[in-house]
């Protein structure tokens, strides 16, 4: 009997010991290389815009997943508005205009972040940042629940050599220009939000198709020849978005 009380004596003083260790090892895991410590790390990461480029665009009618109640505008649990209906809306809207030998300007100055070519060109931009009108244009649609509860704009290039030509915007934005606006160049357009996957940029059709998906089928993560005219665009216009 007493020979068991000193084993179980001896089994609960290592136990002990154990745990005293790893609180210890768990202790020294919170402070990072160079002796800050992981709060201070995390304070400083969250102040950095986080890239989340689009993943998937949303089939017409499909429901988006669940979001945080903090994301941008739209109802995360609404379904995409049906492609004809944007279509029709699109038609309401735009106006008929001829090219000129107009400049633009970088619509995406305040972008700290680029990321990859697919349908357009995905980037970050810090909380509240302006996404500008390249040049005169009309606001033709906002589509509120385009992906994940985040919303798409439209509109329309009134001059230059892309005139005619239809731009969206899309997922991380807010304050939102609304339709039948016309901005002239510089004024916004959109802000970027204060969370949600960044933004894509890119061309459309008049029916409301990405033009990547009209010319190329796209499949995820493919780098389209409309995204990488997008990003030479931009480029071209002094964005320094890197190459294609």
């Amino acid at each position: 009997m007493f020979h068991r009380y000193r084993v179980a004596s001896a089994l609960l003083a290592v136990a002990v010991v154990i745990v005293g260790v790893v609180l210890m090892v768990a202790a020294c895991g919170g402070t990072a290389v160079g002796g800050s410590s992981s709060g201070t790390t995390e304070q400083a990461a969250a102040t950095i815009p986080q890239a989340h480029p689009q993943a998937i665009e949303p089939s017409a009618g499909s429901q988006a997943p669940a979001v945080t109640p903090s994301d941008p505008v739209g109802d995360p649990h609404a379904h995409a508005m049906p492609i004809s209906e944007v279509r029709h809306l699109l038609a309401l809207e735009r106006v008929a205009v001829s090219r000129t030998n107009a400049t633009y300007i970088d619509p995406l100055q305040y972008v700290n972040h680029w990321e990859r070519t697919d349908q357009g060109v995905d980037a970050n931009m810090p909380v509240g940042a302006p996404i500008l009108a390249p040049g005169p244009v009309k606001i033709l649609a906002v589509i509120p629940d385009w992906y994940a509860g985040q919303p798409l704009v439209y509109y329309e290039l009134l001059n230059g050599p892309r005139a005619g030509w239809i731009q969206y915007v899309a997922e991380e934005i807010t304050d939102i220009a609304k339709p039948g606006l016309y901005l002239q160049p510089g004024q916004v357009i959109a802000r970027y939000a204060a969370s949600g996957t960044g933004i894509e940029f890119g061309w459309s059709t008049a029916n409301g198709v990405t033009l990547a998906r009209a010319t190329s089928g796209y499949e995820e993560g493919q780098v389209t020849p409309a995204g990488a005219d997008m990003r030479n665009w931009l480029n071209s216009l002094g964005a320094n978005a890197g190459p294609s």
